[in-house]
């Protein structure tokens, strides 16, 4: 998914200030020499001596908090009761819950909702595991699934420090597709164990989410598990990066008159996110894809010990080019970085082909920056927030899983894939479209439901949708 990015945080500062000994404007000088930008002030006590205020300040980051509280240490008359970061504060006690749609008022409800009511309704899908769809959670919820070894940028820090991330991925499930998902981290990094837990875990659920698992092994915890399961399951990490560069990318042609089809791409880290990512290239027709990682460029006659590789190898480059970055990034229309900061040189893209289009998708720094790369680069993207163009996951999985779950889908197919980037594309129309603006916001509430719709026809038309029309689909939700 999109990850770290630098665009600051505030915290709070409460001070008590003696009246007597230093002034409120001396201590927002101090503020504002450290670099802090002061949003708010609110006063929580006072008397005749003293005040306590609750000072709401802009910062970059820990290091910048921490310059701003040595700039007040040293003022006499100032005392640092507490520094809260409101990052952490949103986190206190987790960020979801669970409520009930009826409230329990009496008896009468009580015996509806549980014992002795539900007992009839437990032997309906006893008798028919179908009505799970219609009469339990499971026509709506989704499972996000880590094991915490690949979290954002931080790396393989464990399945209790991956919960935060789970847990804002199903509020951004509930927020923009009305889907209710929940945190599911995994004590086990063992390819097979999670794979029978997901499993296991499987009947209360309408689709799986993979998300922060580490390559090479999510290829096989996903493949497993689309052919053993009859819900979708979806590795974001790999196909929902895919889908959203591949939106931009059909905007970004168009805007500089280009054919997909027939441009030169490029792209550098070739793990979970670049294989998916070339897939849905050559889904939608594109030829010449060339990978490159720390190695070199993939060619076809190598031997690779990875798998996937393999595959690669077999299926792009069909020029057979070799070398580093620069040796092959010649020619190309377009760049994606999936790899790591500073890959991507100046006079690499003065080589690439005219009006280069460049995908810089590292976190927090990308391949090149878009300050460096702005002389050179007609269009660019990155996954930052802070910059435009943000290639976001967001954009993405609500949408599809609205979609799959609607349809009761028993999968994810290519085709699906590529109507979801289609639909993200579309919402940017022909008047909005410019270089500074290929991809919609994630709060356009457009998107989701464009998505919901793509992905519902594709999977009608794959056979893959259990509910045969859209007429269906809205029946089923007037039940």
């Amino acid at each position: 998914m999109a990850g770290l990015n630098g665009g600051g945080t505030s915290v709070i500062v409460r001070l008590e200030i003696h009246k007597e000994l230093v002034t409120f404007g001396r201590i927002a000088t101090a503020i504002g020499d450290a670099g802090g930008d002061i949003v708010a002030i609110d006063v929580t006590r006072a008397s005749k001596t003293t005040t306590t205020r609750d000072i709401t300040v802009k910062v970059s980051d820990p290091e910048h908090t921490e310059t701003i509280t040595k700039a007040l240490q040293v003022i006499p008359g100032v005392r640092i009761i507490n520094v809260s970061d409101q990052t952490f504060l949103l986190h206190l006690g987790g960020k979801i819950e669970v409520t009930p749609k009826v409230p329990i008022k009496n008896r009468d409800d009580l015996s509806r909702v549980y014992t002795p009511g539900v007992a009839r309704v437990c032997m309906a899908i006893h008798e028919d595991p179908s009505k799970a769809h219609s009469l339990t959670i499971k026509r709506n919820t989704v499972a996000v699934v880590s094991d915490g070894t690949a979290v954002l940028g931080l790396g393989n820090i464990g399945p209790e420090a991956a919960m935060p991330v789970m847990e804002g991925k199903a509020m951004l499930f509930k927020q923009m597709a009305g889907v209710d998902a929940f945190p599911i981290c995994l004590d086990t990094q063992d390819t097979e164990e999670i794979i029978r837990t997901v499993k296991a875990i499987a009947p209360g659920f309408g689709g799986i989410n993979l998300e922060d698992i580490s390559s090479p092994r999510c290829f096989e915890i996903e493949e497993r598990l689309i052919n053993e399961l009859d819900i979708p399951v979806f590795h974001d990490d790999q196909h929902g990066t895919a889908v959203v560069i591949l939106a931009g990318l059909l905007n970004a042609v168009k805007l500089v008159g280009k054919q997909l089809e027939s441009c030169k791409v490029v792209i550098t880290g070739i793990g979970a996110a670049g294989i998916a990512c070339t897939k849905m290239l050559l889904s939608a027709g594109v030829t010449n894809v060339i990978g490159v990682d720390r190695q070199g460029a993939i060619v076809r006659g190598d031997d690779f010990t990875n798998k996937a590789w393999g595959w690669y190898a077999e299926n792009t480059n069909p020029g057979l080019e070799r070398g580093t970055l620069s040796d092959v990034i010649s020619g190309a229309d377009i760049f994606i970085g999936l790899s790591g900061p500073g890959v991507l040189k100046q006079d690499d893209v003065k080589r690439m082909a005219t009006d280069p289009i460049v995908f810089a998708m590292a976190n927090p720094t990308p391949e090149i920056t878009p300050e460096e790369a702005e002389p050179y680069v007609r269009v660019m993207a990155t996954g930052r927030s802070d910059y435009p163009n943000q290639i976001n996951n967001v954009l993405c999985f609500p949408g599809i899983f609205r979609g799959v779950l609607d349809c009761r889908a028993s999968k994810i197919t290519q085709e699906m894939k590529l109507a979801a980037a289609k639909a993200i594309a579309a919402v940017v129309n022909e008047d909005e479209l410019n270089e500074y603006y290929i991809i919609p916001s994630v709060f356009n509430h457009a998107v989701v439901e464009k998505v919901r719709e793509a992905v519902m026809e594709a999977a009608f038309e794959s056979g893959v949708a259990r509910r045969r029309s859209q007429r269906e689909v809205n029946e089923a939700h007037h039940i």
